[in-house]
């Protein structure tokens, strides 16, 4: 049987990258029916074209079945550490330290559809409703922590979210880059404040005096290039998502299919 039917489909090195870290059939019960490979590639291929769950081609089987597993898989936490463990292996794979040292954030608002659910609300800077994506990126562009959340919400209160995960995690850090607008809301001082021991420091990366419109900035294009990463896959264009939690899995998949494409080259 032919796995690859549409381009978004893995490879046999991409597979066996990603199959053994897929939770197995509980026991004592039926033998599992569906294929899970052809699950994972219906998954990266809504990921990738955007098209709704119902859309799903025929060749990966019912939509509710691999709706089922996505959905499953996103609760019990799966996506996430194939995510961090596939980042894990790009990190040696060029050379580096499986943890990072040094990191940037920073936020992309976007704008939702009228399916609801919560976590919606107004960015009146960007002038989206909608929400945002607030990402710790290392600084190869890979993902470290996403949070998704109200529009509305104030920059500072999301990194919060973000910046909440370092307290026990990621303890080779040690810097992280920002814009200028977490200065203003005294972020520095709260990410210093995050541990008692392996103190991080926050780094505000501002523009030179009298540059205007678009520049790229030193350190902050590297979470700029990861935002663009993210758009190739339609699916993210905009939040079609109902839950956030929802949203936050299509952004670590969008990285893991990235990530798998890295090492399998």
């Amino acid at each position: 049987m032919s796995y690859q039917l549409y381009p978004s489909d893995l490879t046999d090195r991409a597979w066996d990258l990603i199959k053994d870290q897929l939770p197995k059939a509980k026991p004592g019960g039926r033998d599992r029916q569906v294929d899970m490979r052809l699950v994972v590639n219906g998954i990266f291929y809504l990921v990738r074209t955007g098209i709704p769950w119902r859309y799903l081609p025929r060749e990966y089987g019912p939509w509710s079945s691999v709706h089922h597993y996505y959905r499953l898989w996103r609760r019990d936490g799966t996506w996430k550490r194939i995510h961090d463990r596939l980042r894990g292996k790009v990190r040696v794979a060029e050379g580096r330290h499986r943890q990072p040292s040094a990191a940037v954030i920073d936020t992309q608002s976007v704008k939702t559809t009228d399916l609801g659910g919560p976590e919606r609300g107004y960015d009146a800077n960007k002038k989206i409703f909608g929400r945002k994506r607030h990402i710790l990126v290392d600084t190869m562009g890979l993902v470290l922590v996403a949070k998704v959340h109200s529009a509305a919400t104030q920059d500072d209160d999301g990194a919060a979210l973000v910046l909440d995960e370092l307290r026990h995690r990621f303890t080779r850090l040690r810097k992280i880059w920002a814009d200028a607008i977490y200065k203003r809301q005294r972020l520095p001082e709260r990410v210093w404040a995050l541990r008692q021991h392996g103190k991080i420091e926050l780094e505000v990366v501002t523009r030179e005096p009298g540059q205007k419109g678009f520049t790229l900035l030193p350190r902050r294009w590297v979470v700029e290039r990861t935002f663009g990463w993210l758009m190739r896959h339609r699916r993210l264009i905009r939040d079609y998502e109902r839950l956030p939690e929802s949203s936050e899995t299509m952004i670590y998949l969008a990285m893991t299919r990235n990530m798998l494409v890295r090492l399998t080259g």
